[in-house]
């Protein structure tokens, strides 16, 4: 009896240091997923926003290419020389994005002032060209077959007035079905007023902020340890009693 008794509080002690670690992994602070989060449900009936280009940072511009329609996201940007920016494709649908000219958008530009940068037909990658020359606009489009003619074109510091964005993208609906079919050899480096020193590579997912990632880790890695501890201590200090 008196053994059965002794076993008992041995376990009541071990069970309730179970428990605590139990809560302890469960709470929020430390990434917990045991059991349902609060308020009881786990799935949300609101819609899906649409998708948008990470925020800018300091001298790099995010373009969303083909996320949400036939669009560049933002379609023009204002960039200084030395500027990065990066093209995120869609998964779903191939797009381009080919250096052109205002007067011609929809046709790749080449000839005696240089060839256009081109990033080939593609999805679900990413393309960065760095801005050389700031005085100039760039511009470019999409040259998957009916995309430029739907106004799907782009441009970096185009002016206020001119030849403005709005007149570059009128141009090419004025295309229309009327675009030129135009081959696809793959990725085309250089460019003219922004450069491109390599074709597409594959998206990767956002890096994890310096605290976010490893302190969410870290906490379980506390959490698991600490209750082995516990548990060791509980089980030790049941024997001595």
């Amino acid at each position: 009896m008196i053994e059965a008794l002794y076993l008992s509080r041995i376990g009541l002690r071990v069970l309730t240091v179970f428990d605590g670690v139990s809560l302890a992994l469960a709470s929020p602070q430390y990434g917990g997923g045991y059991g349902a989060p609060a308020g009881g449900s786990t799935t949300s009936s609101s819609a899906a926003p649409a998708a948008s280009a990470p925020a800018d940072t300091a001298g790099h511009h995010n373009v969303q290419v083909g996320a949400n329609g036939l669009t560049f996201e933002p379609a023009n940007i204002t960039a200084s020389v030395g500027d990065l920016v990066t093209f995120l494709f869609s998964s779903s649908t191939p797009h381009s994005v080919t250096q052109s000219t205002f007067a011609d958008p929809c046709t790749p530009l080449t000839g005696s002032n240089g060839t256009g940068f081109d990033s080939g037909v593609t999805t679900g990658t990413q393309f960065t060209i760095n801005v050389t020359d700031a005085s100039k606009p760039i511009w470019f489009f999409c040259k998957f077959p009916g995309h430029c003619g739907a106004g799907m074109v782009g441009s970096i510091n185009a002016p206020s007035s001119g030849n403005t964005f709005d007149n570059f993208l009128s141009n090419a609906k004025q295309i229309g079905s009327s675009e030129p079919s135009i081959s696809d050899s793959g990725a085309v480096t250089g460019g003219v007023g922004a450069l491109a020193t390599a074709g597409p590579t594959s998206a990767s997912a956002p890096a994890p902020s310096s605290t976010g990632g490893s302190n969410s880790s870290g906490a379980g890695r506390i959490a698991v340890n600490g209750g082995v501890a516990l548990v060791a201590a509980a089980v030790a200090f049941a024997f001595a009693a």
